[in-house]
């Protein structure tokens, strides 16, 4: 910097400190391309960058009293510069982070949600579908798919012969699958795999 450029840029600090807008207007017409094209090189979004520039330049008009008219503005500006760039940056990686983690855990409530809701909705009609077989079919069904009991478990519990335990579930069963198979598609689907394991 020659000795003619040192006095004009301590002038116009000098102007700039004592509040004149003019000056501060200069200095923003100055430097703002270079610090606009610094901010892009951190954000990537031109936009972002010339807000960050923006409010760099304001803190220098807040802080203008402070200013050592001695010395260049412009490291000072790309300090300020750099700093709102970086917090800009932060800002925007928490958010983001907390934006993933509050969809991930909406997403999580919601499916828990809609799979409570289902499987009520499937115990409640399995129940209801139960209710129209034989009383000794009932029995035979729950110790075998609820209890997880075996054929010759249920036998001996039920004093029957494992046969007849083998016919009342197939009963049973047969009689289930064409009373899901008459309701909704995805009912008989998820049933199929709970129950007609």
């Amino acid at each position: 910097m020659n000795a003619n450029t040192e006095f004009q840029e301590k002038e116009l600090l000098l102007a700039l400190k004592a509040g004149d807008e003019a000056a501060f207007r200069k200095v923003f017409d100055l430097h703002f391309k270079r610090l606009h094209t610094f901010s892009f090189r951190f954000l990537k979004n031109k936009e972002q960058a010339e807000e960050i520039v923006h409010d760099a330049l304001l803190n220098l008009w807040l802080n203008r009293l402070k200013l050592n008219a001695e010395l260049s503005v412009l490291p000072y500006l790309y300090t300020i510069t750099r700093r709102l760039a970086l917090n800009a940056l932060r800002d925007v990686a928490t958010s983001q982070k907390a934006m993933d983690r509050l969809w991930v855990t909406m997403e999580k409530l919601s499916n828990e949600t809609e799979e409570a809701v289902l499987l009520s909705d499937l115990k409640q009609f399995t129940e209801q579908s139960l209710q129209s077989l034989p009383l000794q079919q009932q029995i035979v069904f729950k110790m075998s798919r609820y209890e997880g009991l075996s054929y010759d478990e249920i036998a001996e519990k039920l004093n029957i012969s494992r046969n007849t335990v083998k016919n009342h579930l197939v009963a049973a069963l047969k009689t289930l699958r064409t009373h899901f198979g008459q309701s909704d598609t995805a009912y008989f689907i998820l049933l199929s795999a709970i129950i007609f394991k």
